[in-house]
């Protein structure tokens, strides 16, 4: 029996994704902006008395709370991609920070809706003029933060199979992987939530100056916390399944394995994938096969999958009788 980690020296486990310290940067830049505008809307939702705009406010100071989050944990896992405590590297870091920023941000979603029904028995005076100045302000505020963060859908995609497919060597130079990145993800829901509320807040807001409808203010409130609790469901489900090894992703890269190494003659009696970083995968294979390659051979036939990091293969020869 032959089992080899491929390349079998001088391999690391960088598994950080490939905008790491970008990422990095621009969550510190909006925790700022965000940070500066929160006192701003629960001074002036207080004064002026609007609901929506207090929810805000507050709602961007919680932000700006798991944003920090979002973003030690950027720095940590930089800090401690070496550390050998860490048997696969630092790379699923993000994906916790997400799972906890999703929790968060569905707890301020049913905070916001508990005070807005309150407000719907109890309502209070507004300043409308005021608080929709200071709600426009808001929202663009949020808006800069969500260019600045520019969360790119398109990096979901699966990438593999293209002429110029690299080895996976574990060259410490080599590009990271451009997968899913949880973390910026739950940074760009608070943001997304933060000007969603302040969308709701204008429209409430216009709404109870032209027409009396003191009661919409609060309405929206409970509109958009059904909404935000929407999103951090879906980050929680994503998050969640990196943690427990349980993405879609995994499933594809371990059907291309198949797709690979089955039409050899070798038999896969075992294979285990699962993600260590965005863009990153690990994979650990057992074969049986009358005629066992060398661990570079499977290393060959396995490097147009882009996303395999980390690859361990344990060949059995076929007992004949």
């Amino acid at each position: 029996m032959t089992t080899n980690t491929i390349p079998a020296s001088g391999h690391t486990h960088f598994f950080l994704g490939g905008d790491h310290q970008r990422n990095e940067r621009r969550v510190w830049l909006v925790i700022a902006l965000t940070a500066s505008m929160m006192l701003v809307e629960i001074i002036a939702g207080t004064l002026y008395g609007s609901m929506a705009l207090v929810a805000d406010g507050w709602h961007m100071s919680t932000h700006a709370g798991a944003m920090l989050i979002a973003v030690l944990a950027y720095r940590f896992a930089r800090r401690h991609v070496g550390n050998p405590r860490f048997s696969f590297g630092t790379g699923k870091l993000g994906d916790l920070a997400g799972f906890a920023s999703a929790v968060l941000l569905a707890l301020i979603a049913l905070l916001i809706g508990w005070e807005s029904l309150v407000r719907l028995t109890q309502p209070i005076h507004i300043d409308f003029n005021q608080a929709i100045a200071v709600a426009v302000v808001g929202l663009v505020v949020n808006l800069l933060c969500a260019w600045l963060l520019k969360y790119d859908h398109a990096h979901h995609g699966h990438h593999h199979g293209h002429p110029h497919a690299h080895h996976h060597s574990h060259d410490a130079h080599r590009t990271p992987g451009k997968g899913r990145d949880n973390n910026l993800r739950a940074a760009y829901l608070h943001v997304l939530a933060d000007a969603l509320t302040s969308v709701l807040a204008i429209v409430a807001l216009l709404a109870g100056r032209g027409y009396g409808w003191t009661w919409a203010d609060p309405a929206m409130g409970v509109v958009g916390a059904l909404v935000i609790v929407r999103w951090s469901w879906g980050l929680i489900r994503d998050s969640g399944s990196v943690l427990l090894d349980a993405t879609t992703e995994s499933r594809q890269v371990q059907r291309e394995i198949r797709e690979v190494l089955e039409p050899t003659g070798d038999q896969i009696t075992d294979l285990h994938v699962w993600q260590v970083g965005p863009g990153h995968f690990a994979a650990i294979v057992s074969l049986i096969a009358r005629k066992p390659k060398e661990s570079e051979d499977y290393k060959v036939l396995l490097a147009p999958i882009h996303e395999l990091s980390h690859v361990t293969v344990e060949v059995q020869r076929t007992k004949t009788v």
